[in-house]
């Protein structure tokens, strides 16, 4: 019995076979450039945030005197099934901070257990909470730094593996920048000053007796890398911003509850534009927005 194929002309059946492999081709191709894509993407993901990094000051410098800040909740990562999950997104979190320039982050838990006798304290934070705040923390400070100020824990476990947020002051040792993030030494010194340690090959003196084990912020003379002894300034961790316009990392808080986002501000007379984000709010290339000192943009927890 005659099958259908060879009732076909020799001639069709050439031509069937070469639209056949024209058409693995085009698939294969597809695919090819899918992966193209997908390798681009992970590379520009992992590529770090561009620095301004300013090796002195001058009266052309402007700072900035507005702050950001965005709130989110904690149970985002309780929705992550594996650990390595849940700290890429808090990764994810971290570098979307340093790209749009994030003054402050504040994790509020939006899943706490009440007190019995004060319906407005939650005596028990999310898992997600603690998780989200100490990966958030870690990448924010320099890698010069985090072996004093985070010890092995659970929650780091897979931090090491993210990419890099890179911030200004995530300095390397032949960077030259006039503010430097650091950390007060033990050593002794004559009174009334301390050694901080602020990523170069030598402690930097600075004129103020302070506790060790701290973090501060320093700032450098110009031209300090041609001095054999390293002496500085300790100042507010918002200079840079305020005075030189430097991006300088982001503050961490932790919210009881969502009320507490607001009502826990650090700054003076709290947020002067808040923005709530809702898949059936205002379309936010419409917006006008009015002019502010301490901007805050609070999201949601999961649906």
């Amino acid at each position: 019995m005659d099958t259908e194929e060879s009732s076909i002309p020799k001639v069709d059946r050439k031509t069937l076979k070469a639209e056949k492999k024209k058409k693995k081709k085009e698939e294969l191709l597809k695919n090819l450039e899918r992966r193209e894509l997908l390798k681009e993407a992970v590379a520009n993901s992992a590529k770090p945030v561009p620095k301004n990094i300013l090796s002195g000051l001058s009266n052309d410098v402007k700072g900035r005197d507005y702050t950001v800040s965005f709130a989110i909740p904690g149970s985002i990562l309780d929705n992550q099934q594996t650990p390595e999950l849940r700290s890429y997104l808090a990764g994810q979190i971290a570098r979307a901070a340093a790209v749009f320039s994030v003054d402050e982050i504040v994790v509020y838990d939006d899943e706490g257990v009440k007190d019995s006798e004060n319906t407005d304290l939650n005596t028990k934070k999310s898992r997600g909470v603690e998780q989200l705040s100490r990966i958030l923390m870690y990448l924010e400070c320099p890698q010069y730094l985090r072996k004093h100020f985070f010890p092995l824990h659970q929650d780091l476990q897979f931090a090491g593996i993210l990419s890099p947020t890179d911030m200004p002051h995530h300095l390397r040792t032949d960077d030259a920048s006039v503010y430097r993030e650091g950390v007060v030494s033990d050593k002794q010194v004559k009174e009334g000053h301390c050694l901080v340690k602020i990523g170069l090959k030598s402690d930097c003196l600075v004129n103020m007796a302070l506790k060790p084990g701290i973090r501060v912020t320093v700032r450098l003379k110009e031209g300090y890398e041609f001095d054999s002894k390293l002496k500085g300034t300790v100042v507010s961790p918002s200079e840079p911003r305020t005075k030189a316009g430097l991006y300088w990392g982001y503050n961490v808080r932790v919210a009881p509850n969502l009320s507490s986002v607001f009502t826990g501000s650090p700054y003076k007379g709290g947020y002067d534009l808040s923005l709530g984000t809702s898949e059936k709010g205002t379309n936010v290339d419409t917006c006008e927005m009015p002019k502010f000192e301490h901007l805050l943009i609070v999201f949601g927890g999961v649906a």
